[in-house]
């Protein structure tokens, strides 16, 4: 159907790189059913504007950073699986005859899509998954997953020029929300049946989902993100954003940037995460929602769980998808603890390799 697998199939050595607004990262995950084990991980910075918008504005910029990140990294992995924005992929669940041959689903698919997606199909990447059975017996479901042929090409174009292969194509929520079943398994009870409130928030853009079981029930885009608070650390101290960023990241700044900035920070973070409540109850029939969870960049501040769970009253954790994982030394697991909410959708990603 298409030279890139949106869903991939098992590899034996494979990385999960994600490439996002303001960041490279990269994690390899090994072991088996047993245990996992985080065998390296790495943050590396991009240049400022190099992804905007979930697209690749600075193509030089972005190889460099992910050639950085493969120097530190050093593995020698050739595999990987990136992800897309959502916003640049097209999902959709259907129901289709159980037992159809491959060809026969592929074209059941592709007639499916056709009628679904705003584009002609010579002009998408697409790609489908058996999720299980559906609500009818001789019937399944199937996710399928589109995106135009210049926003895959754009990733692959990075990954190739650093001597990459991309096994998996897959999309950052996704990723995202498979990292999360380990986050899940943390929650009392394991989260069974409860609303769980996933809190993304990264440079530009917080993403609130709500799942039960695993599945999708809501989600919702917002835009605030660690920007802003780059942006007032860049004016209160006369730096620029490049400067200010790195001091955000070092921890560098003067002892008053707690009080004067980053405690403004996390409560009108904490605000937002309210209003993404509201606008869930109000156009939902839930009136409640049982666990937040923190995760991206900004979930590495300081006390911010307390923050949003003293806002919203809702008993609120920080994701960490390691929690259970052996971690090897080259991991180094005190930063891997200060660094596991960034590492959502890499970790989901290098969850691929053990797909079946």
């Amino acid at each position: 159907m298409t030279d890139i697998s949106f869903f991939g199939s098992k590899a034996r050595q494979l990385a999960g790189l994600d490439i996002s607004s303001s960041s490279v990262k990269l994690v390899e995950l090994a072991g088996g059913d047993r245990r996992l084990r985080v065998e390296r991980y790495v943050i590396e910075a991009l240049p400022r504007d190099a992804v905007v918008d979930g697209n690749i504005a600075n193509f030089d910029g972005v190889v460099e950073g992910v050639r950085r990140a493969l120097r530190r990294f050093g593995s020698g992995v050739k595999n990987v699986a990136i992800a897309l924005p959502a916003t640049a992929v097209f999902t959709k669940k259907i129901i289709l005859a159980d037992g159809l041959r491959d060809l026969d689903m592929e074209l059941q698919v592709e007639s499916e899509a056709a009628q679904y997606i705003p584009f002609a199909l010579d002009e998408v990447n697409l790609d489908f998954q058996v999720i299980g059975p559906a609500g009818t017996p001789g019937e399944v479901e199937v996710l399928v997953a589109a995106s135009r042929k210049e926003k895959v090409e754009d990733r692959i174009g990075v990954v190739e020029a650093c001597g990459l292969k991309a096994l998996v194509v897959d999309v950052e929520s996704l990723a995202l929300e498979s990292a999360f079943e380990l986050v899940a398994e943390q929650l009392p009870g394991g989260g069974g049946g409860r609303l769980v409130g996933l809190v993304d928030v990264g440079a530009a853009v917080m993403n609130f989902t709500v799942l039960r079981d695993g599945q999708r029930i809501y989600s919702r885009e917002q835009p605030f993100g660690g920007n802003q608070l780059t942006q007032d650390i860049a004016r209160q101290y006369g730096m620029s954003p490049d400067e200010a960023e790195t001091a955000k990241r070092s921890g560098s700044l003067p002892a008053e940037y707690t009080a004067d900035l980053l405690r403004p920070f996390m409560d009108s973070l904490a605000l937002e995460v309210s209003r993404a409540l509201q606008f869930f109850f109000t156009s939902t029939q839930y009136n409640e929602i049982n666990y937040l969870v923190l995760a991206g960049g900004c979930a590495v501040a300081p006390g911010l769980a307390d923050v949003v769970g003293g806002r919203t009253q809702v008993q609120t954790i920080v994701a960490n998808p390691f929690a259970n994982m052996e971690v090897s030394s080259k991991a180094g697991s005190k930063k891997l603890l200060a660094d596991a909410p960034s590492l959502m959708v890499a970790c989901g990603l290098a969850l691929r390799r053990f797909d079946a």
